[in-house]
Protein backbone atom coordinates (compact mmCIF):
# COMPACT_ATOMS: atom_id res chain seq x y z
CA UNK A 1 0.00 0.00 0.00
CA UNK A 2 1.34 3.78 -0.58
CA UNK A 3 1.02 6.22 2.26
CA UNK A 4 0.87 10.19 1.07
CA UNK A 5 2.20 12.83 3.41
CA UNK A 6 1.61 16.34 2.15
CA UNK A 7 4.07 19.43 3.04
CA UNK A 8 1.08 21.74 2.45
CA UNK A 9 0.98 25.77 1.83
CA UNK A 10 -1.70 27.91 2.67
CA UNK A 11 -3.06 29.47 0.00
CA UNK A 12 -5.08 33.18 -0.13
CA UNK A 13 -8.06 32.21 -1.50
CA UNK A 14 -10.62 34.35 -3.51
CA UNK A 15 -13.28 32.00 -3.13
CA UNK A 16 -14.54 28.20 -2.30
CA UNK A 17 -14.25 27.13 -5.72
CA UNK A 18 -10.80 28.00 -5.65
CA UNK A 19 -10.25 25.67 -2.42
CA UNK A 20 -12.28 23.18 -4.32
CA UNK A 21 -9.53 22.99 -7.11
CA UNK A 22 -6.31 23.30 -4.93
CA UNK A 23 -7.43 19.94 -2.77
CA UNK A 24 -8.92 18.19 -5.86
CA UNK A 25 -5.73 18.91 -7.74
CA UNK A 26 -3.55 17.52 -4.67
CA UNK A 27 -6.07 14.39 -4.24
CA UNK A 28 -5.93 13.56 -7.41
CA UNK A 29 -1.97 13.95 -7.73
CA UNK A 30 -1.56 11.90 -5.19
CA UNK A 31 -3.93 8.55 -6.58
CA UNK A 32 -2.39 9.37 -9.63
CA UNK A 33 0.71 7.97 -8.21
CA UNK A 34 -1.28 4.78 -6.21
CA UNK A 35 -1.47 6.36 -2.86
CA UNK A 36 -4.34 4.72 -0.95
CA UNK A 37 -4.09 6.78 2.04
CA UNK A 38 -3.53 10.40 2.19
CA UNK A 39 -2.64 12.79 5.07
CA UNK A 40 -3.65 16.82 5.48
CA UNK A 41 -1.44 18.96 7.97
CA UNK A 42 -2.72 20.04 11.31
CA UNK A 43 -4.68 23.46 10.77
CA UNK A 44 -4.09 23.60 7.20
CA UNK A 45 -7.69 24.26 6.37
CA UNK A 46 -6.87 27.92 8.23
CA UNK A 47 -6.36 29.12 4.24
CA UNK A 48 -10.89 29.10 4.78
CA UNK A 49 -10.31 31.88 6.81
CA UNK A 50 -9.34 33.98 4.05
CA UNK A 51 -12.55 33.73 2.75
CA UNK A 52 -13.82 36.31 5.27
CA UNK A 53 -11.47 38.69 4.06
CA UNK A 54 -8.50 40.04 5.48
CA UNK A 55 -9.47 41.89 8.01
CA UNK A 56 -11.51 38.35 9.52
CA UNK A 57 -8.54 36.45 8.77
CA UNK A 58 -6.08 38.86 10.75
CA UNK A 59 -8.59 38.19 13.55
CA UNK A 60 -7.43 35.43 14.88
CA UNK A 61 -10.95 34.61 17.07
CA UNK A 62 -12.91 35.87 13.89
CA UNK A 63 -10.77 33.35 11.56
CA UNK A 64 -11.69 30.46 13.61
CA UNK A 65 -15.25 31.14 13.32
CA UNK A 66 -15.05 31.86 9.66
CA UNK A 67 -13.31 28.67 8.96
CA UNK A 68 -15.54 26.47 11.22
CA UNK A 69 -18.77 27.65 8.81
CA UNK A 70 -17.51 25.93 5.82
CA UNK A 71 -17.14 22.28 7.75
CA UNK A 72 -20.56 21.09 5.71
CA UNK A 73 -18.68 21.97 2.55
CA UNK A 74 -15.44 20.99 3.25
CA UNK A 75 -16.90 17.39 4.23
CA UNK A 76 -18.63 17.01 1.15
CA UNK A 77 -15.24 18.07 -0.97
CA UNK A 78 -13.54 15.33 0.64
CA UNK A 79 -16.18 12.22 0.12
CA UNK A 80 -16.90 13.27 -3.35
CA UNK A 81 -13.15 12.76 -3.64
CA UNK A 82 -12.27 9.82 -1.56
CA UNK A 83 -15.16 7.93 -3.23
CA UNK A 84 -14.23 8.99 -6.79
CA UNK A 85 -10.34 7.97 -6.15
CA UNK A 86 -11.33 4.66 -3.75
CA UNK A 87 -8.95 6.45 -1.37
CA UNK A 88 -9.12 6.95 2.52
CA UNK A 89 -7.81 11.23 3.41
CA UNK A 90 -7.37 12.44 7.09
CA UNK A 91 -8.36 16.18 6.14
CA UNK A 92 -6.41 19.17 7.13
CA UNK A 93 -7.29 19.71 10.89
CA UNK A 94 -9.93 22.75 11.41
CA UNK A 95 -11.85 24.72 14.35
CA UNK A 96 -15.19 22.84 15.15
CA UNK A 97 -17.10 24.66 17.95
CA UNK A 98 -18.44 22.31 20.57
CA UNK A 99 -20.11 24.67 22.81
CA UNK A 100 -18.02 28.71 22.89
CA UNK A 101 -15.13 27.48 22.33
CA UNK A 102 -14.10 25.41 19.48
CA UNK A 103 -11.86 21.91 18.98
CA UNK A 104 -9.08 20.85 16.55
CA UNK A 105 -10.56 18.54 14.46
CA UNK A 106 -9.35 16.36 12.15
CA UNK A 107 -11.67 14.63 9.98
CA UNK A 108 -10.80 10.93 8.58
CA UNK A 109 -13.05 10.22 4.91
CA UNK A 110 -13.11 7.06 3.38
CA UNK A 111 -14.71 5.82 -0.31
CA UNK A 112 -18.33 5.27 2.09
CA UNK A 113 -18.21 8.32 3.27
CA UNK A 114 -16.85 10.35 6.94
CA UNK A 115 -15.09 7.43 9.01
CA UNK A 116 -14.53 9.41 12.36
CA UNK A 117 -12.62 12.17 13.86
CA UNK A 118 -9.73 12.88 15.82
CA UNK A 119 -9.76 16.24 18.23
CA UNK A 120 -6.52 16.86 19.24
CA UNK A 121 -6.08 16.10 23.39
CA UNK A 122 -3.37 18.18 24.58
CA UNK A 123 -3.22 22.00 23.74
CA UNK A 124 0.08 24.08 22.68
CA UNK A 125 1.24 26.87 25.08
CA UNK A 126 -0.41 29.15 22.13
CA UNK A 127 -3.84 27.11 21.90
CA UNK A 128 -4.46 27.11 25.62
CA UNK A 129 -3.20 30.54 26.47
CA UNK A 130 -3.51 32.77 23.42
CA UNK A 131 -6.59 31.00 21.34
CA UNK A 132 -8.55 29.19 23.72
CA UNK A 133 -9.08 26.31 21.36
CA UNK A 134 -9.56 23.73 23.81
CA UNK A 135 -8.91 19.67 24.27
CA UNK A 136 -10.84 17.30 22.98
CA UNK A 137 -12.21 13.63 24.19
CA UNK A 138 -11.31 10.43 22.95
CA UNK A 139 -8.79 8.11 20.75
CA UNK A 140 -10.62 5.94 18.23
CA UNK A 141 -9.01 3.49 16.37
CA UNK A 142 -10.08 3.55 12.53
CA UNK A 143 -10.70 0.06 11.45
CA UNK A 144 -9.97 -0.01 7.23
CA UNK A 145 -9.69 -2.03 4.59
CA UNK A 146 -6.04 -0.76 4.29
CA UNK A 147 -5.02 -1.06 8.44
CA UNK A 148 -6.08 0.22 11.76
CA UNK A 149 -5.53 3.64 12.12
CA UNK A 150 -4.73 6.01 14.74
CA UNK A 151 -4.05 9.75 14.70
CA UNK A 152 -1.96 12.03 16.84
CA UNK A 153 -2.01 15.59 16.09
CA UNK A 154 0.52 17.72 16.24
CA UNK A 155 2.06 18.10 20.04
CA UNK A 156 -0.25 14.93 20.73
CA UNK A 157 2.59 12.79 18.91
CA UNK A 158 5.29 13.82 21.74
CA UNK A 159 3.28 11.94 24.37
CA UNK A 160 4.18 8.11 24.73
CA UNK A 161 0.98 7.13 26.18
CA UNK A 162 -1.33 8.62 23.75
CA UNK A 163 0.22 6.94 20.88
CA UNK A 164 0.58 3.77 23.27
CA UNK A 165 -3.16 3.85 23.89
CA UNK A 166 -3.61 3.85 20.38
CA UNK A 167 -1.36 0.78 19.59
CA UNK A 168 -2.52 -1.16 22.17
CA UNK A 169 -6.12 -1.03 21.20
CA UNK A 170 -5.44 -2.28 17.82
CA UNK A 171 -3.38 0.76 15.79
CA UNK A 172 -0.56 -0.29 12.88
CA UNK A 173 -0.38 3.12 11.58
CA UNK A 174 -0.09 6.30 13.17
CA UNK A 175 -0.97 10.04 11.44
CA UNK A 176 0.56 13.11 12.96
CA UNK A 177 -0.08 16.09 11.00
CA UNK A 178 1.35 19.29 12.17
CA UNK A 179 1.58 22.69 11.71
CA UNK A 180 4.59 24.56 13.90
CA UNK A 181 6.38 27.76 13.29
CA UNK A 182 10.10 26.94 14.12
CA UNK A 183 12.56 23.94 12.96
CA UNK A 184 12.41 23.35 16.55
CA UNK A 185 8.72 23.07 16.83
CA UNK A 186 8.95 20.86 13.75
CA UNK A 187 11.92 18.99 14.82
CA UNK A 188 10.18 18.07 18.07
CA UNK A 189 6.91 16.20 16.23
CA UNK A 190 9.59 14.87 13.42
CA UNK A 191 11.57 13.02 16.76
CA UNK A 192 7.97 12.41 18.93
CA UNK A 193 6.79 11.01 15.38
CA UNK A 194 9.90 8.99 14.96
CA UNK A 195 9.95 7.77 18.77
CA UNK A 196 6.24 6.46 18.34
CA UNK A 197 7.01 4.40 15.12
CA UNK A 198 10.37 3.01 17.17
CA UNK A 199 8.60 2.42 20.57
CA UNK A 200 5.41 0.87 18.66
CA UNK A 201 6.79 -1.12 15.82
CA UNK A 202 4.42 0.80 13.44
CA UNK A 203 4.41 3.17 10.45
CA UNK A 204 3.92 7.18 11.31
CA UNK A 205 2.88 9.42 8.42
CA UNK A 206 4.30 13.24 9.47
CA UNK A 207 2.18 15.37 7.41
CA UNK A 208 2.55 19.49 8.03
CA UNK A 209 1.78 22.98 6.53
CA UNK A 210 4.84 24.68 4.81
CA UNK A 211 5.52 28.57 3.97
CA UNK A 212 4.43 31.49 4.99
CA UNK A 213 1.03 32.78 5.47
CA UNK A 214 0.96 36.72 5.84
CA UNK A 215 -2.76 37.09 5.70
CA UNK A 216 -3.50 34.80 8.62
CA UNK A 217 -1.31 35.58 11.81
CA UNK A 218 -2.43 32.31 14.08
CA UNK A 219 -0.43 30.80 10.92
CA UNK A 220 1.98 32.65 10.01
CA UNK A 221 5.06 30.63 9.54
CA UNK A 222 4.91 27.56 8.73
CA UNK A 223 8.27 25.11 9.03
CA UNK A 224 8.72 21.56 8.05
CA UNK A 225 8.88 18.47 5.98
CA UNK A 226 6.75 15.94 5.14
CA UNK A 227 7.84 12.32 6.20
CA UNK A 228 6.55 8.20 6.26
CA UNK A 229 8.87 6.79 9.19
CA UNK A 230 9.00 3.24 10.41
CA UNK A 231 11.09 1.29 13.00
CA UNK A 232 14.54 1.06 11.96
CA UNK A 233 14.91 -2.55 11.79
CA UNK A 234 14.78 -5.99 9.64
CA UNK A 235 13.37 -4.84 6.48
CA UNK A 236 12.97 -1.04 6.91
CA UNK A 237 14.84 1.94 6.36
CA UNK A 238 17.98 2.16 8.71
CA UNK A 239 17.28 5.66 9.50
CA UNK A 240 13.66 4.89 10.01
CA UNK A 241 12.53 6.99 6.72
CA UNK A 242 10.57 5.64 3.84
CA UNK A 243 9.98 8.86 2.51
CA UNK A 244 10.44 12.31 2.91
CA UNK A 245 10.20 16.48 0.89
CA UNK A 246 12.68 19.28 0.94
CA UNK A 247 12.27 21.19 3.93
CA UNK A 248 9.90 24.07 3.29
CA UNK A 249 9.31 22.61 -0.40
CA UNK A 250 5.03 21.69 -1.05
CA UNK A 251 4.72 18.51 -2.40
CA UNK A 252 3.94 14.81 -1.74
CA UNK A 253 6.07 12.26 0.25
CA UNK A 254 4.94 9.15 -0.88
CA UNK A 255 6.10 5.64 0.20
CA UNK A 256 5.32 1.72 0.22
CA UNK A 257 4.48 -0.06 3.20
CA UNK A 258 4.00 -3.16 3.89
CA UNK A 259 1.28 -4.12 7.37
CA UNK A 260 2.17 -7.68 6.73
CA UNK A 261 6.35 -6.20 7.49
CA UNK A 262 5.33 -4.52 10.84
CA UNK A 263 3.55 -7.64 12.08
CA UNK A 264 6.23 -9.99 11.38
CA UNK A 265 8.65 -7.55 12.65
CA UNK A 266 6.27 -7.07 15.84
CA UNK A 267 6.70 -10.93 16.03
CA UNK A 268 10.57 -11.19 15.48
CA UNK A 269 12.22 -8.22 14.73
CA UNK A 270 16.13 -7.31 15.62
CA UNK A 271 14.11 -5.57 18.97
CA UNK A 272 11.06 -6.26 20.55
CA UNK A 273 9.97 -2.54 21.48
CA UNK A 274 6.54 -2.94 20.99
CA UNK A 275 6.44 -6.17 22.98
CA UNK A 276 8.54 -5.63 25.14
CA UNK A 277 6.91 -2.19 26.61
CA UNK A 278 5.44 -3.63 29.77
CA UNK A 279 8.41 -4.65 31.29
CA UNK A 280 9.40 -0.88 31.75
CA UNK A 281 6.07 -0.91 33.91
CA UNK A 282 7.28 -3.83 35.70
CA UNK A 283 11.03 -2.26 36.43
CA UNK A 284 9.41 0.96 37.59
CA UNK A 285 7.37 -1.29 40.01
CA UNK A 286 10.19 -3.26 41.28
CA UNK A 287 12.32 0.16 41.73
CA UNK A 288 9.26 2.45 43.41
CA UNK A 289 9.05 -0.83 46.24
CA UNK A 290 12.52 -0.75 46.79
Amino acid sequence: MKIAAAAYPLSDLADFAEYRAKITQWVADAAGQGAKLLVFPEYGAMELASLGGHDVAKDIEAALHEVARHWPAVDALHCELAAKHGVYILGASAPFFIGDRPVNRAVFYGPDGVIGHQDKQIMTRFERETWDVVAGAGLPVFDTPIGKIGVVICYDSEFPLLARSLVEAGAEILLAPSCTDSYAGFTRVRVGSMARALENQCIVVHAPTVGDCDFCPAVDVNIGSASIYGPPDHGFPANGIFAETALNEPGWAIAEVSLDAIHELRRNGGVLNHMHWPEQLLRLGTKTQA
